[in-house]
């Protein structure tokens, strides 16, 4: 049986199904229930083009001055229609699912008109991250029905994240008690050693509020300042490997070191498993990264192609020199 005709099936199963060197994986974004048949062997021919996962920034614009903020501060905003392309694009070939971030991705005036066109017209996982403060009645209307999962961040408790964020936390606690209206969501929770003190506060309200997940973001360095310490990391490790709270925790990759993570995925590595689209279109491997290709007319998967040409050029010249 060829490709097509396995892509037909989960399609009846409304599986959307990716072919890796991890096996043959199945996904169903209205459940976000995952299916690795790691026991299939495929055939390099066989792999899927696409990156299973990529993040998009809208926009670059916040209305918050986070001094850890890793996003751009130049001025740029990503053009509707072609960020439509790229979803169709991504979609066809193989794409798991989208994540819009930004700056502040609720700042993007079509955030609503555009998880509504993914949501209806490609079989993508849609999901976006936000401080949650502008998430009001009417957009978590708009929004309704048309996102599979949400990302609050939330850096600290209390005093913590007033002081860190210059907001409410007050305002932050209730947006957080009406997410389950709009779709399953989790917290994300940057990791420093001014917010290492709140997290076993901040782990049981995200149990309390019914958040799904509870993801680490060790604090990594921005312009060359900053990233969270080696003390506060060990305090960090430390941490894991005693919780016993109700909310799964997850880990950021770029801070994943020395924990105790599981990648069932392990095979599905660099590009293959997922890239970042900037606000000014420039491809990268990560958002933290500053090198990437900028994508032309010939569309995402060609940039994607241009990216792994540029890092296997880039890693044969420093073999090279040793």
């Amino acid at each position: 049986m060829t490709k097509g005709n396995h892509l037909q099936l989960f399609d009846q199963a409304h599986l959307k199904a990716r072919f890796s060197p991890a096996g043959v994986h199945l996904f169903d974004r209205a459940t976000g229930m995952n299916v690795l048949l790691d026991e299939i062997r495929v055939p390099s021919v066989m792999w899927t083009n696409a990156p299973r996962q990529v993040s998009i920034a809208l926009t670059n614009a916040c209305d918050l001055s986070c001094s850890y903020c890793f996003a751009p501060k130049n001025h740029a905003v990503l053009d509707f229609e072609m960020i439509i392309s790229w979803l169709d694009e991504l979609d066809a070939n193989g794409c798991f699912g989208i994540g819009f971030g930004g700056g502040e991705p609720t700042l993007y005036p079509r955030l609503a008109e555009l998880c509504q066109y993914a949501a209806e017209n490609t079989r993508l996982a849609v999901t976006f991250t936000t401080h949650a403060h502008h998430l009001d009645e009417s957009l978590v209307s708009a929004l309704a029905s048309n996102v599979h999962f949400v990302r609050i961040s939330m850096d600290g408790v209390g005093a913590t994240y007033e002081a860190l964020r210059g907001r409410s936390f007050a305002v932050l606690r209730q947006k957080l008690t009406v997410m389950q209206q709009l779709s399953p969501f989790g917290i994300n929770f940057v990791v420093n050693s001014r917010t290492f003190l709140d997290l076993d506060a901040a782990t049981a309200l995200a149990a309390e509020v019914g958040a799904s997940e509870f993801l680490l973001l060790p604090e990594q360095p921005v312009r060359g300042a900053g990233g969270i310490d080696s003390c506060t990391a060990q305090e960090l490790h430390l941490w894991v490997a005693q919780y016993r709270g109700k909310v799964r925790l997850t880990v950021s990759e770029a801070g994943a070191d020395g924990l105790p993570t599981c990648n069932p995925l392990d095979k599905e590595t660099g590009l293959c498993a997922y890239v970042h689209i900037d606000a000014s279109g420039i491809l990268k491997h990560s958002s933290y990264e500053n090198d990437g290709v900028a994508i032309g007319d010939g569309g995402v998967m060609q940039a994607i192609n241009e990216l792994q040409t540029f890092r296997r050029r880039n890693n044969n010249e420093n073999l090279a020199r040793l």
